[in-house]
């Protein structure tokens, strides 16, 4: 009790339904509750009611403990302390109270002292006995984890929806929460609160354009309409779990999706100014006419192949399943079947015999 009375000495509080406030005069202190109404001297702070504690207990764990505006707002948000008041939610945390925050599962429960902790794990391991996980208790171990993907690949975009499951961080504080998902997901916590405050700070496109210089240059010369095709193919949620904010400029909106994740992306990654730099280069060629034979069929698979492979669906598909377009045995047949001994589909050649084949 000793910060509360600390903080009434100096003005009163008011913070979840609770309102308290110190009488110097009479040496007393007013503590005012949805339920309970009390006046009590210090000596009889500590035996306030069990409603009233947990008000206090509330305040100071958010306000006291957690030392800066973002993770205040982060840990409410984690216990949806904005949708249910302090007696629900500490009911609640008792069981311990789920939110997803990309593909993390974070669980808040009430510790002994009033205070919180929190177990993080992969949302596919939501199910899994803790003893199957291996677990980790400094927060940049997350650094780590998100480096690689299941199958060993390295991620060069951290908010990819392919983080490794079969680890947990069991027990950690707010601030290690907060560290900890900040390792795995830089940025998304303080950009988030950023826009809950309505201060997020967007770069869009043609901004992006403007600061680029040497090889990046090229991206200013993307037709609008490859812009909205680049976002469509890099910004989709099966690809980024990012929503993204960022448009063409402040009044040219894209027509692609933004996705649906729960933080913001303010300004094209590195992703996509890498992606837009090499389809601006694929841009300048000229198209050319090509004739092919191909049955119904294989024009479907060759769609089906397309469609596999940018959705990256190749790896599901049973290699005894031939009946799907994209099976390797199918796609193998119709190689043999449609290319030539050069590699050349139906043997019609990329370019005319008076090009070069260059097409920068």
């Amino acid at each position: 009790m000793a910060a509360f009375k600390q903080q009434l000495a100096a003005a009163p509080i008011e913070y979840d339904e609770l309102a308290a406030e110190y009488d110097a005069d009479e040496d007393t202190y007013h503590i005012e509750t949805p339920d309970h109404q009390t006046s009590l001297s210090g000596d009889e702070l500590g035996t306030v009611a069990d409603e009233q504690a947990a008000y206090i207990s509330n305040w100071y764990f958010h306000t006291q403990q957690v030392t800066t505006e973002s993770k205040q707002a982060f840990c409410r948000w984690l216990e949806l302390a904005d949708d249910r008041p302090v007696p629900t939610r500490y009911d609640d945390l008792g069981a311990g109270i789920d939110r997803e925050w990309g593909e993390l599962m974070i669980t808040t429960t009430l510790a002994p002292d009033g205070g919180r902790r929190y177990e993080i794990r992969h949302v596919d391991d939501s199910g899994v006995d803790d003893g199957a996980l291996t677990p980790h208790t400094d927060p940049f171990d997350a650094r780590d984890i998100g480096t690689l993907d299941a199958d060993g690949q390295y991620r060069p975009l951290r908010t990819a929806p392919s983080l490794d499951s079969g680890w947990i961080f069991p027990e950690l504080t707010a601030d290690a929460v907060y560290e900890a998902v900040e390792a795995f997901y830089p940025a998304t916590i303080v950009n988030w609160h950023r826009e809950q405050r309505g201060k997020l700070d967007i770069d869009h496109w043609r901004d992006e354009q403007d600061r680029q210089s040497g090889i990046y240059n090229l991206i200013t010369v993307l037709p609008d309409e490859a812009v909205n095709w680049a976002a469509a193919a890099c910004c989709d949620d099966s690809q980024c779990l990012k929503r993204r904010e960022w448009q063409l400029s402040e009044d040219e909106p894209l027509a692609a999706e933004g996705g649906d994740g729960v933080f913001p992306c303010r300004a094209p990654c590195s992703t996509v100014v890498a992606a837009g730099r090499e389809w601006a280069k694929l841009e300048r060629e000229d198209t050319q006419t090509y004739e092919f034979e191909l049955t119904p069929s294989e024009k479907e698979q060759i769609e089906a192949i397309i469609d596999a492979v940018a959705d990256g669906t190749v790896n599901e598909i049973r290699e005894a399943d031939l009946s799907e377009g994209a099976n390797r045995y199918r796609a193998r047949y119709l190689r043999e079947k449609r290319f030539d001994d050069d590699a050349t589909l139906s043997g019609t050649p990329t370019y005319p015999d008076d090009h070069d084949g260059d097409s920068e």
